[in-house]
This record gives structure tokens, sequence and C-alpha cells, in this order.
């Protein structure tokens, strides 16, 4: 046995099916085995709040060992969880195929799914944060109002947030679009660039709950980029990947999700179109998280294979067709957060690969986790560690003084632009008032507005 592997990590799917999968006595005695190991290493003590929980947990024990340690504690360890993956991806030299076969974030999805089961977890209310396509179909109806009530100056409905639904009245909050993106883009298209490299190509682009409802910006820019370089595409959305669901342990409502999904876009791959994903949660979903789900599913593994993150599909573009003439600088660098979603689909950090492209443009690269963690990070009592988890981003991001900040994940740049505030007010530098994805700073760079 060697100390660590050295070895790419794999991953096993998930036997959700299996009923030793929900026996609470086998799943306690993963849960030592696995948080022994953690506790010798302590590898992962900075990456999120999960592993200092755990360590208080043990250290404060009679013995300072787990076999004193009740198993009623593991749950806020657990709660902290935002299942980013960089414990499995980036730090832990114990996962497959290492013979401890450590997976923490799994372990903590199957806690949760036991939870579910039980009818415990996460409160009837609290989960209504997590309804995206429903939140999103009736705010996009009402949108000045839910972008009034939403906001942080509106201290009367931001209180009754946070007693009603345990939303931190201090925590950003996205904003709705008037119509959706899969709406607006039905309307017209922008005309494909015929003498492009790379013309030829078709891409169906999965619109996402958050460019859908919240951020149709992101999606206009990819089309536009793509258009120009060469590439036919269309945009459609059945439903949401279900990541929230997954943070809550539901992996029978996300297998039942991409069920669906993979039927209605395996038809665009039959004609011939790459599927693009316009969030990196989502992308990761398609590419991993589904398939572990659902292993025997063909239909999710071909989506699996067909599938590329934003930035990742004009990498590739440029690699192999070449892009299209017209980049010209912009108006000053770019603080770029590469995406704790992004990092863990294992392609590298395309997003920086993307923004080098631009010529004559600063680059500044953070490749450090936010904080946010999805519905995780505006909760009432999680919100303030999510900015602590973050604020050595959003130092980074302010000492280098850039007058743009971007990340793949816009929660997260929302996020980094929070922390700015907070340290700004420490008497740091102010900080930029917006962030963007950056697939929006290459459409501004092609001056695509």
């Amino acid at each position: 046995m060697r100390e660590g592997s050295l070895d790419a990590p794999t991953r096993h799917p998930i036997p959700w099916n299996e009923p030793d999968f929900y026996d609470e006595a086998k799943l306690d005695e993963e849960l030592r085995r696995v948080f022994d190991i953690c506790h010798t290493c302590r590898r992962c003590l900075r990456l999120c709040d999960s592993f200092p929980r755990l360590f208080d947990l043990i250290d404060d024990s009679e013995s300072g060992e787990l076999d004193t340690v009740d198993s009623a504690g593991f749950k806020p360890v657990v709660d902290a969880c935002t299942l980013c993956d960089m414990c499995f991806m980036v730090s832990c030299p114990y996962v497959p195929p290492h013979e401890w076969n450590l997976d923490f974030p799994h372990l903590m999805l199957r806690y949760r799914a036991v939870e579910k089961r039980k009818g415990e977890g996460t409160g009837f209310v609290e989960r209504q944060i997590t309804e995206t396509d429903r939140n999103g179909r009736l705010a996009c109806h009402f949108s000045g109002l839910a972008n009034w009530a939403s906001d942080r100056e509106n201290g009367l409905a931001r209180g009754a947030m946070e007693t009603v639904a345990g939303i931190d009245r201090d925590a950003d909050l996205p904003k709705y679009a008037a119509k959706p993106f899969a709406k607006q883009a039905a309307e017209s298209a922008p005309p494909v660039n015929g003498d492009a490299p790379a013309h030829g190509r078709k891409a169906v682009l999965y619109a996402t709950c958050f460019a859908n409802y919240n951020t149709p910006s992101i999606g206009h820019a990819t089309r536009a980029v793509l258009a120009r370089n060469g590439v036919e595409t269309e945009v459609v959305y059945p439903q949401c990947c279900g990541m929230p669901q997954l943070e809550e342990g539901d992996i029978a409502r996300v297998a039942e999700g991409a069920k669906k999904v993979a039927a209605e876009l395996g038809g665009w791959i039959d004609k011939g179109y790459d599927v693009v994903a316009l969030v990196p949660s989502c992308a990761l979903m398609l590419k991993f998280e589904w398939p572990l789900i659902l292993p025997e599913d063909e239909a999710v593994a071909k989506l699996a294979r067909a599938t590329y993150d934003a930035s990742e599909y004009v990498v590739d573009i440029a690699g192999k067709e070449g892009l299209a003439e017209g980049l010209s600088p912009l108006d000053g660098g770019v603080v770029l957060h590469i995406a704790c979603h992004a990092r863990a689909q294992n392609i590298g950090r395309k997003a920086a690969e993307m923004m080098k492209l631009v010529p004559e443009t600063e680059v500044q690269m953070i490749e450090r986790c936010s904080g946010h963690g999805g519905a995780w990070g505006v909760r009432k009592g999680n919100f303030e560690t999510a900015l602590k988890i973050g604020k050595p981003v959003a130092r980074q991001a302010l000492k280098a003084d850039q007058p743009h900040v971007a990340s793949e994940c816009p929660l997260a740049g929302a996020h980094i632009l929070q922390g700015m505030e907070r340290l700004a007010q420490e008497g740091d530098p102010k900080p930029p008032r917006t962030s963007q994805h950056p697939i929006e700073l290459f459409a501004w760079a092609y001056g695509i507005e």
C-alpha cells in the first residue's frame, strides 16, 4: 500500500437503489471510517467549514478520538458540506483507486439521502428556495416586484424573508429577468458568420435555470460569440439539472430529471449538435453526476460525452479550427475566479485559457473557493461563514485592483463582490460594482454588447 495516490481520481457509481445505501448502522460505520482518516490527515482543514467542524468535534471529545464522539454530532459536519467536490478532486490523497476509497462529498450525499427517506433534513419552507424552475417561472412574471422584494436595501421584505424562509437579510440574491432566456432566444437569433474557420459546427445551448431566469445575458453572450465563430445554435431548457435537489439528498428526483433532459437533448445530439451548458454546476451534473446516478442509462452517457462547459467549447474551437478575427483588448485587466464546479470537471482552467485569447488584456487568476455554496450560502447561520471562507478570494481580488471581476459561477461572482464590499468598508479600495461571466467579457472583446 502506498501513502496517498499519484493516480488520477476515479469515482464509483452511487448505489442509491441498494438497501444498504440507506442502512443507518452501515452509514454510521462508513462515516466513522472516513472521519477517522480525515482526522488523521487534516489536509482539507482550510477547504470548507465541514472539516474544522469535524476536527473540533473529535478534538473536544473525552478521548480526543472518534470512539467518544456521539454520532448525533456528525450532522453539523454534513450540513456544512456544499458538494463542491474540491476535497475529492484536489486535496484528498485517498480517493479511488487508492484502497482506502474515500469520497467525502458522496458520503455527505448519502447521509442526506438517508435523512430525506426518514423525512428529516431541510425543512419544508427552506426547501422552497431550491425549487428554481417554479420560482423562476413565477418571479419572471412579476420580476419588478420580485427584484424589489429581494433587494438588500429593502429591510422590511428581507427581514420577513429571513424570519419565514431562513434567508439571511444581508445575502445578495439573484435578480430575475422579465422574460426567460429560452423565450427571448426563440424570438431572434444572431447571424452566423459563414466565413469563420469553425463554420459548420452546431451547438444546442442548455440554458440552465440561472441563465434562463436570472441572467439571460450569459446566454446571449454565448450565442453571439458562437455565431461570430460560425456556430449555429439552438436554445433548449427542459428543466433544471437538479443540483439544488442533489444538495438536499433527493437523488430519485435528480434521476427522474436526468432522464427527461437526456431524452430531449439526445435528439439534438443525433442531429449533430454539441451540447453547451452555460453554468459550470450544470455542466458538472450532465457530465459526471448524472452518469454516476444512472450508470446503465445510455442516453445519459451519450449526453455526458457530448457536453461542454461554455468556456471549454470556445477553447475547443480555438484549438481545432481557430477563432474568428475581431477580438480587441478590454478596457483594463480581469480578475478571474475559477469556480469549484469548473475545477471539478477536470478539464483544466478553460476560462483562463479563453480570456488569455483576448489580446493585450491582463488576466489575474484566483483558484480558491468563493465560499458561497449555492442555496447553502444564503441561509441564516451560513452566510457569515460563507463570507469568512471566501475572504481570501475577496482580498486577492481587491489587491489585484482590476476593473473587471469575473467568475464562471454567477453566484460566486456576486458573493465575491459582497466580500470585497466588506473589506472596502474596513478601508480597502472600492471594488467594482458588478461581476461578469467570462463569456460576457469575451463578447465585449468582440465588440458585442
